[in-house]
């Protein structure tokens, strides 16, 4: 069932609002009247209407101050003015408020079909925009997630294999350069750096196989790990297209 569209009519002729309701009840509309521009004001904080009528002159506050804080605090609520006594100052001010006016006399169906326009032309309520949900943190691939925990199991192996053999290169490097420095001089220094060389890469031999065995299964296993998740989710797609 469709919602009735609420309109509040001011005006401190209560003939007025009973006008107003004759004509647009049934319509779709909900007629609600305040005798004054305060109770209206009042009635505004207190709900949402989706047109306002009112008359421009009344007691106390006049529709034009009317419209002008309705428009202040809500303005995408639209505002006729009713007015018997329009004058060019007086539509200036309403065009200034965004309301427009309506001349009397009234007839059944100038209500209907002022009503009918404001509705329909009437922007859309600004909403309060949601708080916005933290991003959804992104699934890791199970590729991905096989090689973060094989290197954090190698980490440590890895580590230590660093730990013994950068010592050795660092030296061995050291002593190739100040070798070929004497070399360049000393003929003899320069065939003995050359067995130093030999002896060197005698010594670093075990060091480089004891660094292959640590490291070398545990990137022989993340390796094999990985290609067997891939092939799973490869194999898994492939499925799912076919069945689509």
């Amino acid at each position: 069932m469709t919602a009735l569209r609420k309109v509040l009519v001011v005006d401190d002729d209560p003939v007025i609002g009973k006008s107003f309701d004759r004509v647009l009840t049934g319509k779709g509309y909900a007629v609600i009247t305040a005798a004054n521009g305060e109770e209206a004001l009042n009635k505004l904080a207190s709900e949402d209407y989706d047109l306002v009528y009112t008359d421009i002159k009344m007691p106390g506050m006049s529709g034009l101050e009317v419209a002008e804080r309705v428009k202040a605090n809500k303005p995408w609520t639209p505002v006729v003015i009713v007015t018997g006594f329009g004058t060019a100052e007086s539509e200036a001010r309403a065009r200034a408020a965004g309301a427009t006016l309506l001349h009397k006399p009234l007839s059944p169906a100038m209500i209907e079909d002022s009503a009918r326009e404001a509705t329909e032309t009437a922007p859309a309520v600004a909403a309060v925009p949601a708080e916005t949900p933290a991003p959804a943190v992104e699934a890791a691939a199970p590729g991905n997630v096989v090689a973060r925990i094989a290197l954090f199991f190698a980490a440590p192996f890895i580590g230590l294999a660093y730990m013994i053999a950068l010592p050795f290169v660092g030296g061995a490097m050291l002593a190739w350069f100040a070798a070929k420095a004497a070399g360049e001089k000393y003929p003899a220094v320069r065939n003995a750096g050359l067995a130093l060389k030999h002896v060197g890469m005698v010594a670093a031999a075990p060091l480089i196989g004891l660094v292959s065995i640590v490291v070398l299964p545990f990137v022989g296993l993340a390796a094999l790990a990985w290609l067997g998740v891939r092939t799973l989710v490869e194999n898994r797609k492939a499925r799912m297209v076919r069945a689509a």
